[in-house]
Order: structure tokens, then C-alpha cells, then sequence
């Protein structure tokens, strides 16, 4: 019986670039315009953006995306634990750019995501970049569910490519 060649696996990589900004990189399998929209619909962000691992479900996703618009994401069992995550966007410049804020405290971070383009494939950059030092370190830990969320990700490109998005 054959087996067929699993499709190598992109690194997602993780890093301190200063005391108050994250870097986290990823060549996904895909054009840029399919990779944003996984960043945009909220039918497809749903389908990637909670980390399996951690048994939480999103409850509710709600996304307008330009600038001044907002989203608002819920996490839990039922609504009334659920936790929420909301902001609004700052920059938005299709298939290349996104910019948005993490309004759930005073210590949240600034998010950037840019899609770049090559050979079919998007190098996605995703950083955050917090007030403070101490924000960045009240904060840490929340950037080791990234590899996890991006593979989920590369799970969903796969589908869209088969479903001909």
C-alpha cells in the first residue's frame, strides 16, 4: 500500500525583537488574497483562530474590516464565561496589510499582520507591539498558542484550495 508524501510543514517562528514587541513569522501554502481572507470572513477566522489544545470554542465572531470598523471575538462553553477580545482596526489594506488594536485592557498590544506574496505563497509577519515592558511581560505566554493556531491554518488553506476559493 502507498503512502502518500505529507506536505512538508512551514516553521512558525516566535521572537523578542524588544522588550515591547513580538515577531511572529509564517510561509503559508497559499495566495495572499486566501490567506487574508482567512484573516477577514468571519465563517473562515473561526474555523483556525482557537487553538484546538486549549478545549476553548469561539462562541461568536463579528468583524468589520476597514478602517474604524471593529471586531468583536467570544470564547468559551456558554455566554455567560465567555471571554472577549475586542478592537478595532487601524489600517487595512487588502491582501497586504492589517492593523488593529486590542481594546480587552490597558495593557494590550497593537496588532500587525502584512501577507507578502511569492511564488503562490504568502510569508505572513504578525506583530505585537505593547505600551510597555511590563504589558509585554503581563502578557506573555499568549504567543505559544501561535504555531498552533497557524498550523490550524494551513489546515484551513488546504480546504480552500480544494474547495477552489
Amino acid at each position: 500500500m502507498e503512502s502518500k508524501p505529507t506536505p512538508m510543514k512551514n516553521p512558525t517562528t516566535v521572537e523578542r525583537t524588544s522588550e515591547r514587541e513580538l515577531v511572529v513569522r509564517r510561509t503559508f501554502n497559499g495566495p495572499a488574497h486566501i490567506v487574508f481572507q482567512a484573516w477577514t470572513k468571519p465563517e473562515l477566522f473561526m474555523r483556525w483562530w482557537a487553538p484546538k489544545s486549549m478545549g476553548v470554542p469561539m462562541l461568536s465572531c463579528e468583524m468589520d474590516v476597514r478602517v474604524g470598523g471593529g471586531y468583536r471575538i467570544a470564547f468559551g462553553h456558554d455566554a455567560a464565561s465567555a471571554m472577549e477580545f475586542f478592537g478595532k482596526y487601524l489600517d487595512v489594506i487588502p491582501n497586504a496589510r492589517l492593523v488593529w488594536t486590542n481594546e480587552e485592557s490597558d495593557d494590550a498590544a497593537v496588532t500587525t499582520v502584512t501577507f507578502e506574496e511569492k511564488d503562490g505563497k504568502t510569508l505572513l509577519v504578525l506583530r505585537e507591539l505593547y505600551p510597555s515592558k511590563e504589558a509585554f511581560e503581563a502578557n506573555s505566554g499568549a504567543e505559544g498558542g501561535l504555531p498552533e493556531q497557524f498550523e490550524q491554518l494551513d489546515e484551513l488553506l488546504l480546504t480552500l484550495g480544494a474547495e477552489g476559493a
